[in-house]
């Protein structure tokens, strides 16, 4: 029993996956017995799999030829997963300088479900750094890189924006109406840049730039230290390195 090979928990995923990796490899939908024969299924067990991947979106049935092919769905997460993978491969090393020349908490994040969603972070060597960690998420309302991302919505996005979301108090400096929200952004399209000061995390201070391309957003960086930290120097130079950080990532996606 020893040497006895252990299955996998869950085999039906991996019936799956090679079902997925076949319709992946072809230029033309599949039929039935095409799919069953290539993963070495019975025809009534590759179709049950094929009807739940249907049911959740992972592939597609035309209902004329009754072929199979990759689902919109699974090509939406592809698609998401290359633009993650792409902007944090490209913006690596512009954080790193960043971070070595302000020697404060540097971030990456993308907009993501009303959401600033971190997916980068380098972390500052001075006493008191920021807790952070990858894969959170802040409100778009009261972070410096969700200011700077709203500051390129369309009027009728940020109306939409608006309606489908609430304010929530974090702290006493957390924007808690739709007026100051947008007075803060209309100061964000003329200034280039965004401030979160103490607005989701108290006595916090970030600034942040979107990245943006040709009407595409690609997310933010930010720059967070303590608020003690902050004098008008140090403002004036976290300001200027971003706005270069932003520039130097947009000159690699043009």
């Amino acid at each position: 029993m020893a040497n006895e090979k252990q299955q996998p928990y869950g085999s039906v995923l991996l019936k799956a996956d090679a079902i997925l990796e076949f319709l992946s490899q072809q230029n033309q939908p599949k039929r039935l017995h095409e799919i069953a024969t290539y993963t070495e299924l019975t025809n009534p067990t590759a179709l049950k799999i094929l009807n739940t991947l249907l049911l959740i979106g992972y592939v597609q049935k035309d209902p004329d030829t009754k072929t199979f092919s990759l689902g919109p769905r699974l090509i939406k997460y592809a698609n998401k997963s290359l633009h993650q993978i792409s902007i944090k491969q490209i913006a690596l090393p512009h954080l790193e300088a960043l971070q070595e020349i302000t020697e404060e908490t540097v971030h990456l994040g993308i907009h993501e479900l009303n959401h600033i969603k971190y997916i980068s972070k380098i972390e500052s060597k001075k006493p008191v750094s920021l807790y952070s960690e990858i894969g959170k998420t802040i409100p778009l309302y009261c972070s410096a890189m969700g200011k700077a991302v709203l500051a390129e919505f369309t009027d009728e996005e940020m109306r939409k924006y608006l309606a489908s979301n609430h304010f929530f108090q974090f702290t006493e400096n957390t924007i808690m109406d739709e007026k100051a929200l947008y007075a803060e952004i209309d100061k964000v399209k003329e200034l280039g840049y965004a401030c979160d000061d103490g607005e989701h995390d108290f006595e916090v201070f970030c600034i942040a730039c979107s990245i943006t391309l040709n009407e595409k957003n690609y997310g933010a960086v930010s720059v967070s230290l303590p608020k003690y930290r902050l004098t008008d120097e140090v403002l004036s130079d976290l300001i200027k390195n971003t706005l270069i950080c932003r520039d130097n990532i947009l000159a690699e996606l043009n």
